[in-house]
């Protein structure tokens, strides 16, 4: 059987943050019991069980910490149950948001789940109070340690970085904040002001860096995590030890994957799809058809926002020929700007620099044909 890595979606959360564009709502305990019900049907009723395994899971929000470690426990098993995911093995991600209570933290340890990824942005409770977040640093702190003595080695905190007002010396602060909890894995997005959010209809009135601001900061980010030893593996993500999210390098080599729950996309026998945003379209399996996946531009686009790069014995394996030469025309000039770099297999990856630029650089790269 091919292997693939399953996404769940909850879409619960106390509150929407004014920056947020991904798909929540208000939620209740008899809500969280129904939706789990929900999502163990469907899992257990999906028409790729018995021909898909999983080698990763992730659950993603909203908030799923809300649904608690014992509903969380019941959705692993249904997974484990349907996709013979092997816990021992697997990587097993829950989001959670920083509070004074413990999710059950001990209870989804000894459901399989292996990594955390907490919902920090920042450690600065000024930038705190202007993301609209409820906690505060010391509250994820404790959130921290709480996983730490529930058994949990792999902990991800997010951050976001290009806020309005955000300077060198606060951004250091949240980068110290994260390196003295030891988190394995560090995301550190650039704030973007999405349609359909509080932060884009105040856009006029907010003081948001400039670009060169915004690079200022991402090139200071990626000094401070070189100097806590942080691997930077792909734009975004940092980690120590090889704590790679094992999940998200599936989007990114463009791998296979299936989602469950509203607006939870899927990538699966070259085809992709999604559920619509909505309950309602949920429960009634309508899926949305979003054409073929697994291009040749499709790879490289994705493959060049790793530190690894478009590997060409990797594409060769992939596609089963070399990768064309058209795709090299523009690497010389790129590599003496010091946006790209030449890999000992004769393929190319992006450098830091050229991280900054990425989607200009991807765009010229994918001209050439």
């Amino acid at each position: 059987m091919k292997q693939t890595g399953i996404y769940v979606h909850v879409p619960f959360c106390d509150k929407k943050c004014p920056y947020c564009d991904f798909y929540s709502k208000k939620g209740s305990e008899p809500l969280y019991d129904a939706y789990t019900a929900a999502l163990q049907q469907k899992i257990t009723a999906s028409v790729y069980r018995g021909r898909y395994t999983a080698d990763t899971l992730y659950f993603g929000g909203g908030t799923p910490g809300l649904l608690g470690g014992k509903r969380l426990s019941l959705l692993v098993q249904a997974v484990r149950e349907s996709f013979a995911l092997d816990t021992n093995e697997a990587e097993v991600t829950v989001e959670v948001n920083p509070t004074r209570n413990d999710p059950g933290f001990e209870t989804m340890r000894q459901a399989g789940v292996n990594r955390i990824s907490i919902g920090l942005q920042s450690a600065v409770d000024e930038e705190l109070r202007l993301l609209g977040r409820h906690h505060t640093a010391e509250q994820a702190l404790a959130c921290v340690r709480q996983a730490r003595n529930a058994g949990f080695e792999n902990i991800s905190l997010d951050l976001m970085i290009a806020l309005p007002g955000q300077t060198k010396e606060s951004l250091k602060q949240s980068v110290d904040f994260c390196a003295a909890a030891q988190a394995e894995h560090i995301s550190a997005y650039i704030l973007k002001i999405e349609p359909h959010t509080l932060f884009y209809r105040r856009r006029d009135s907010m003081s948001l860096p400039d670009d060169d601001q915004a690079a200022d900061l991402y090139e200071y980010l990626c000094e401070l995590m070189r100097r806590y030893g942080y691997a930077h593996y792909e734009i975004s993500n940092f980690c120590k030890n090889g704590r790679q999210g094992k999940h998200n390098l599936k989007y990114w080599r463009d791998e296979e994957y299936l989602g469950f729950g509203p607006s939870a996309h899927s990538f699966i026998d070259g085809k992709r799809f999604y559920c619509p945003r909505s309950m309602e379209d949920f429960e009634q399996d309508r899926m949305v058809s979003d054409g073929d996946g697994g291009s040749e531009q499709e790879y490289i686009m994705l493959a060049l926002r790793l530190a690894e790069g478009l590997s060409a014995a990797r594409f060769a394996r992939r596609f089963g020929y070399v990768l064309p030469r058209q795709y090299y025309r523009k690497v010389p000039a790129l590599r003496s700007a010091g946006l790209v770099r030449v890999l000992e297999d004769g393929g190319f990856a992006l450098t830091e620099k050229g991280f900054l630029v990425s989607n200009a650089i991807i765009a010229e790269v994918l001209d050439e044909i």
